[in-house]
Protein backbone atom coordinates (compact mmCIF):
# COMPACT_ATOMS: atom_id res chain seq x y z
CA UNK A 1 0.00 0.00 0.00
CA UNK A 2 1.36 3.58 -0.79
CA UNK A 3 0.33 6.78 0.90
CA UNK A 4 -1.44 9.19 -1.22
CA UNK A 5 0.56 12.42 -2.21
CA UNK A 6 -1.58 14.62 0.11
CA UNK A 7 -0.06 12.17 3.50
CA UNK A 8 3.69 12.60 1.58
CA UNK A 9 3.39 16.33 1.33
CA UNK A 10 2.85 16.18 4.83
CA UNK A 11 5.51 14.59 6.01
CA UNK A 12 8.06 15.02 3.90
CA UNK A 13 7.39 17.72 0.66
CA UNK A 14 5.00 20.23 2.31
CA UNK A 15 6.62 19.61 5.98
CA UNK A 16 9.32 22.51 6.88
CA UNK A 17 11.47 23.11 9.65
CA UNK A 18 9.81 25.76 11.74
CA UNK A 19 11.43 28.36 14.06
CA UNK A 20 8.49 30.30 15.20
CA UNK A 21 5.54 29.08 16.74
CA UNK A 22 2.06 29.07 17.24
CA UNK A 23 0.44 30.52 20.84
CA UNK A 24 -1.51 26.93 20.70
CA UNK A 25 -0.93 24.13 23.36
CA UNK A 26 0.05 20.69 22.82
CA UNK A 27 -2.00 17.98 24.95
CA UNK A 28 -0.47 15.36 26.95
CA UNK A 29 -2.57 12.79 24.70
CA UNK A 30 -1.12 14.35 21.62
CA UNK A 31 2.57 13.71 23.21
CA UNK A 32 1.88 10.32 23.74
CA UNK A 33 -0.13 9.86 20.62
CA UNK A 34 3.21 10.49 18.87
CA UNK A 35 5.09 7.91 20.79
CA UNK A 36 2.63 5.51 20.52
CA UNK A 37 2.94 5.94 16.59
CA UNK A 38 6.75 6.16 16.64
CA UNK A 39 7.64 3.36 18.66
CA UNK A 40 6.87 0.33 15.96
CA UNK A 41 9.63 2.16 13.39
CA UNK A 42 12.33 -0.34 13.23
CA UNK A 43 15.65 -0.25 15.31
CA UNK A 44 18.67 -2.80 15.97
CA UNK A 45 17.08 -5.72 17.69
CA UNK A 46 13.87 -4.00 18.55
CA UNK A 47 16.95 -2.27 21.15
CA UNK A 48 14.49 0.55 21.34
CA UNK A 49 16.95 2.99 23.37
CA UNK A 50 15.79 6.19 23.08
CA UNK A 51 14.40 8.32 25.81
CA UNK A 52 12.53 11.73 25.71
CA UNK A 53 11.58 13.89 27.75
CA UNK A 54 8.55 16.49 26.66
CA UNK A 55 9.64 19.85 28.06
CA UNK A 56 6.60 21.96 28.20
CA UNK A 57 5.82 23.61 31.80
CA UNK A 58 7.52 27.28 32.38
CA UNK A 59 9.63 25.93 35.21
CA UNK A 60 11.09 23.33 33.09
CA UNK A 61 12.16 25.48 29.90
CA UNK A 62 13.34 27.17 33.17
CA UNK A 63 15.95 24.36 33.07
CA UNK A 64 16.73 23.62 29.82
CA UNK A 65 17.25 27.08 28.50
CA UNK A 66 20.78 28.14 30.23
CA UNK A 67 21.54 25.09 27.98
CA UNK A 68 20.56 26.43 24.70
CA UNK A 69 23.31 28.50 22.24
CA UNK A 70 22.30 32.08 21.82
CA UNK A 71 20.45 31.64 18.65
CA UNK A 72 18.01 28.93 19.96
CA UNK A 73 16.62 30.45 23.00
CA UNK A 74 14.01 32.04 21.98
CA UNK A 75 12.40 29.83 19.66
CA UNK A 76 12.49 27.05 22.36
CA UNK A 77 11.07 29.25 24.85
CA UNK A 78 8.08 30.15 22.90
CA UNK A 79 7.16 26.41 21.08
CA UNK A 80 5.11 24.62 23.06
CA UNK A 81 7.00 21.55 23.97
CA UNK A 82 10.99 20.47 23.32
CA UNK A 83 11.57 16.80 22.95
CA UNK A 84 14.69 16.05 24.37
CA UNK A 85 15.74 12.93 22.49
CA UNK A 86 18.18 11.05 24.34
CA UNK A 87 19.79 7.51 24.25
CA UNK A 88 19.75 4.78 27.26
CA UNK A 89 23.17 3.50 27.45
CA UNK A 90 21.68 0.65 29.80
CA UNK A 91 19.44 -0.32 27.04
CA UNK A 92 20.29 -3.59 26.66
CA UNK A 93 18.79 -4.48 29.79
CA UNK A 94 15.41 -4.65 28.61
CA UNK A 95 16.16 -7.12 25.91
CA UNK A 96 14.97 -9.87 27.43
CA UNK A 97 11.60 -8.22 26.99
CA UNK A 98 11.99 -6.57 23.78
CA UNK A 99 14.06 -9.48 21.62
CA UNK A 100 13.11 -12.61 24.03
CA UNK A 101 13.81 -15.18 20.12
CA UNK A 102 17.61 -14.66 21.42
CA UNK A 103 20.11 -14.05 24.11
CA UNK A 104 20.53 -10.33 22.79
CA UNK A 105 21.30 -9.15 25.86
CA UNK A 106 24.85 -10.87 25.94
CA UNK A 107 25.75 -9.55 22.34
CA UNK A 108 25.98 -5.99 24.35
CA UNK A 109 27.45 -7.07 28.20
CA UNK A 110 30.64 -6.01 28.62
CA UNK A 111 31.17 -4.23 25.33
CA UNK A 112 30.43 -0.50 25.95
CA UNK A 113 31.79 0.20 22.31
CA UNK A 114 29.02 -1.46 20.81
CA UNK A 115 26.61 -0.04 23.73
CA UNK A 116 27.74 3.52 22.75
CA UNK A 117 27.35 2.79 18.88
CA UNK A 118 24.33 1.08 19.07
CA UNK A 119 22.37 3.18 21.37
CA UNK A 120 23.53 7.08 19.70
CA UNK A 121 22.56 5.25 16.32
CA UNK A 122 19.19 3.81 17.24
CA UNK A 123 18.16 6.47 19.63
CA UNK A 124 18.99 8.89 16.55
CA UNK A 125 16.60 6.99 14.30
CA UNK A 126 14.18 6.87 16.62
CA UNK A 127 14.33 10.62 17.14
CA UNK A 128 13.91 10.89 12.95
CA UNK A 129 10.12 9.03 13.45
CA UNK A 130 9.58 11.11 16.21
CA UNK A 131 9.28 14.05 14.11
CA UNK A 132 7.55 11.57 11.59
CA UNK A 133 4.92 10.62 13.79
CA UNK A 134 4.48 14.47 15.28
CA UNK A 135 4.07 15.47 11.06
CA UNK A 136 1.59 12.88 10.72
CA UNK A 137 -0.50 13.54 13.53
CA UNK A 138 -0.65 17.65 12.63
CA UNK A 139 2.23 19.31 14.21
CA UNK A 140 5.24 20.75 13.01
CA UNK A 141 8.48 20.52 14.12
CA UNK A 142 12.10 22.22 14.62
CA UNK A 143 14.82 19.60 14.88
CA UNK A 144 18.11 21.08 16.56
CA UNK A 145 21.11 20.98 17.68
CA UNK A 146 22.95 24.05 19.19
CA UNK A 147 22.85 23.50 22.72
CA UNK A 148 25.78 21.82 25.63
CA UNK A 149 24.96 18.32 25.91
CA UNK A 150 26.76 18.23 29.34
CA UNK A 151 24.61 20.43 30.93
CA UNK A 152 21.05 19.26 29.75
CA UNK A 153 22.77 15.62 31.38
CA UNK A 154 23.06 17.09 34.15
CA UNK A 155 19.85 18.76 34.83
CA UNK A 156 17.69 16.11 33.43
CA UNK A 157 19.30 13.05 33.27
CA UNK A 158 21.75 12.69 36.47
CA UNK A 159 21.89 9.45 36.75
CA UNK A 160 24.34 9.74 33.95
CA UNK A 161 23.28 6.94 31.69
CA UNK A 162 21.09 8.47 29.63
CA UNK A 163 22.70 10.67 27.00
CA UNK A 164 21.23 13.75 25.07
CA UNK A 165 21.37 14.28 21.53
CA UNK A 166 19.31 16.25 20.04
CA UNK A 167 15.90 18.61 20.70
CA UNK A 168 12.73 18.92 18.90
CA UNK A 169 10.77 22.07 19.29
CA UNK A 170 7.56 20.75 18.58
CA UNK A 171 3.57 22.94 18.02
CA UNK A 172 1.99 24.66 15.68
CA UNK A 173 4.30 26.39 13.56
CA UNK A 174 4.06 30.46 12.44
CA UNK A 175 4.10 29.49 8.24
CA UNK A 176 3.50 33.10 7.69
CA UNK A 177 7.60 33.30 8.97
CA UNK A 178 8.97 30.48 7.11
CA UNK A 179 12.09 31.07 5.32
CA UNK A 180 12.34 30.49 1.61
CA UNK A 181 13.17 26.57 1.17
CA UNK A 182 16.45 25.63 0.87
CA UNK A 183 17.52 23.23 -2.39
CA UNK A 184 18.44 19.77 -1.77
CA UNK A 185 20.95 17.33 -3.15
CA UNK A 186 19.50 15.37 -6.75
CA UNK A 187 19.62 11.54 -6.52
CA UNK A 188 22.46 12.10 -8.50
CA UNK A 189 24.25 14.21 -6.51
CA UNK A 190 23.74 11.91 -3.33
CA UNK A 191 22.89 8.66 -4.15
CA UNK A 192 24.54 5.23 -6.42
CA UNK A 193 23.00 2.64 -7.93
CA UNK A 194 25.21 -0.60 -8.18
Amino acid sequence: MQLDDRSLDIIFRAARTHNEWLDKPVSDALLQQIYDLMKWAPTSANSSPARIVFVRSAAAKQRLLPAMSPGNVEKTRTAPVTAIIAHDTEFHEKLPKLFPQADARSWFAGNQALIDTTAFRNGTLQGAYLILAARALGLDAGPMSGFDNAKVDKEFFPDGKVKSNFLINLGYGDHAKLFTRNPRLTFAEAAQIL
